[in-house]
């Protein structure tokens, strides 16, 4: 069925040649961070979005994640204000921009968090499966990830649920700790009203922004 993982046979990413891992000091290009979230994935969740992209896919919600730049956070720092918000979260969410293009630095925080908390983690990127399993790293990649949404962004496959912006794009779970059913019971957007006055518009099916 589509958004499951492949099936036993050759699996490409155990191929995949073994990552090292980043000192710990090695900065994430964060765009924004939003603590408690319900509609990035499963549960209450926090959303980190980072800062950068070349893929450029027409019609993407979050243009201004695309340049270079981003505040500059190490991953030391990312993850204690992560584990800091203790229960009150389900897991963490990665979106973008473009995870995977700070690939190292993810896999580090993505490492702490699974080997330090019990919290669940989804990550978004705009590659495609088969770009995914040929990168370095693959396969130690999926060991810290529950769910992988992957694909571009394509305008006239708008979809906008079950987390999937167009069609075209793959859900892949690789623990069973959700199942699809869990992802299609996701609010499509929420509109959360900062502290500073400013609104936030999240979700995979938001307003579109000048109502």
């Amino acid at each position: 069925m589509p958004g499951e993982s492949p099936r036993p046979g050759r699996d490409p990413l155990r191929e995949a040649r073994p990552v090292r891992l980043p000192r710990p000091s090695l900065p994430l290009r964060v765009h924004a961070f939003d603590p408690y979230s319900q509609t990035s994935g499963p549960g209450t969740r926090a959303v980190v979005w980072l800062q950068g992209c070349t893929l450029g896919c027409p019609g993407c919600w979050t243009p201004e994640t695309h340049p270079p730049g981003g505040h500059e956070v190490t991953v030391d720092e990312l993850f204690a204000h992560i584990a800091g918000l203790g229960g009150r979260i389900e897991g963490v969410t990665v979106s973008g921009g473009e995870p995977l293009q700070q690939f190292r630095p993810l896999l580090r925080l993505l490492t702490r968090i699974r080997e330090e908390t019990s919290l669940s983690v989804l990550v978004f990127t705009g590659f495609g499966w088969e770009e995914i399993v040929r990168m370095p790293g693959a396969a130690a990649l999926r060991d810290r990830v529950d769910v992988l949404l992957a694909g571009r962004y394509v305008r006239d496959l708008r979809l906008g649920r079950g987390l999937r912006g167009s069609s075209n794009k793959t859900v892949h779970l690789f623990t069973d700790r959700y199942t699809a059913a869990d992802l299609d019971a996701v609010p499509d957007a929420e509109v959360v009203i900062r502290a500073d006055g400013r609104l936030a518009i999240t979700g995979i099916d938001p307003p579109p922004r000048d109502e």
